[in-house]
């Protein structure tokens, strides 16, 4: 059992020696990849070896039981203990998510319900940043399209983790189980009958591309700019500084118009447009693979309806793992890990049963 474990100690040994050496410092490109995979590889050979040791510890409490009946009990802890460490041992070698370490640029839309569901928009986007400054990391407006009563009609962020990521820590690792279609009910600010109302907003996640990873040829971009709306400084309808880019190939489209200047709006739409690019790429190849491999990457999926809000009941639904919660005002304050790492275990889970 996990023979393959032996050839990752020689290739963590082998990154050890590499990693000391400065002259690997002076290409930081090769040494973050270095340091990165050397993250990767850590938990892994530091459970094996407790694994290993844990089964000679294993025989010698056996031995001696033989000789005295009260190592009996102790010999059922350690095979207790040993179980766990195989189960952690055999999560920790199903195959990653490649993305797992990167930034993410999410997106809300309001969808149906008009103002009171860009209202709810408003109260996504606030959960998603009390989040990242929960967990430290940082988060960036993009873009945005406000409504009459203080929601948005769209939003896009940027949010980036903040020094070095430990494996399964990563930005896209933990809110990639977010994208969908969230639902909330409750009695809208919009309601004179005190009703309670069904709306939905949809969230979109995707991986935030370096530049060399998509490839975008300057024969691809459409490039067009007109006068930003709605409210802000003296800049806002006077000056042609929106920017709206459509890829020719795909026919994706991306505005932007929140930066004063024509040149930031352009760099902001181009970092949507190249995180669009990647995920349509991923998303491709998975239709490409097989079901099991599809099931590898991706078991917890992004349905329709993934989660309800409910204000009466103060209740936090996820439909896809059944988390069921009564704390909403907490979680809409940013307390999401529970909902969240119900998702992660359950795609955990079904990894497993898969690679079994």
């Amino acid at each position: 059992m996990f023979e393959a474990v032996e050839e990752l100690i020689g290739e963590h040994a082998d990154l050890e020696k590499r990693l000391a050496d400065p002259a690997v410092h002076a290409d930081q490109r090769e040494a973050r990849r270095l340091n990165k995979r050397y993250a990767e590889l850590t938990p892994v050979i530091t459970a094996y070896r407790a694994w290993k040791q844990a089964g000679d510890d294993i025989e010698t409490a056996r031995e001696l039981a033989q000789d005295d009946p009260d190592f009996i009990d102790e010999v059922k802890e350690l095979e207790q203990g040993r179980e766990r460490l195989t189960d952690r041992l055999r999560l920790l070698l199903v195959p990653r998510d490649p993305s797992d370490d990167k930034d993410v640029i999410l997106e809300v839309k309001a969808g149906e319900g008009g103002e009171e569901s860009a209202l709810f928009a408003g109260d996504l986007l606030r959960m998603y940043l009390r989040y990242a400054e929960r967990i430290g990391w940082k988060a960036e407006i993009l873009d945005s399209n406000g409504s009459d009563l203080g929601g948005y009609k769209d939003v896009q962020v940027a949010i980036k983790a903040r020094g070095t990521i430990e494996p399964g820590q990563g930005v896209w690792a933990r809110l990639k189980y977010e994208g969908g279609v969230h639902r909330v009910q409750r009695v809208p600010a919009t309601e004179s009958q005190g009703r309670i109302h069904t709306s939905a907003a949809g969230v979109l996640v995707t991986p935030e591309a370096e530049e060399v990873e998509v490839e975008i040829g300057p024969n691809d971009l459409r490039i067009d700019v007109y006068r930003s709306s709605g409210p802000g400084g003296q800049s806002v309808n006077t000056t042609d500084s929106a920017v709206r880019i459509t890829h020719l190939p795909t026919g994706i489209v991306v505005s932007c118009q929140n930066e004063k200047s024509q040149l930031q709006n352009k760099e902001q739409a181009l970092r949507i447009l190249r995180s669009r690019l990647l995920a349509a790429a991923q998303e491709e190849a998975e239709r490409e693979a097989s079901d099991a491999r599809r099931s590898q990457v991706r078991t917890v999926d992004r349905s329709e309806r993934i989660r309800t809000y409910n204000f009466p009941e103060n209740r936090i639904s996820d439909h896809r793992v059944g988390f069921k919660a009564y704390n909403l005002d907490q979680v809409l304050d940013g307390e999401l890990d529970p909902v969240i790492q119900a998702c992660v275990d359950a795609d955990a889970a079904a990894k497993l049963a898969a690679a079994s």
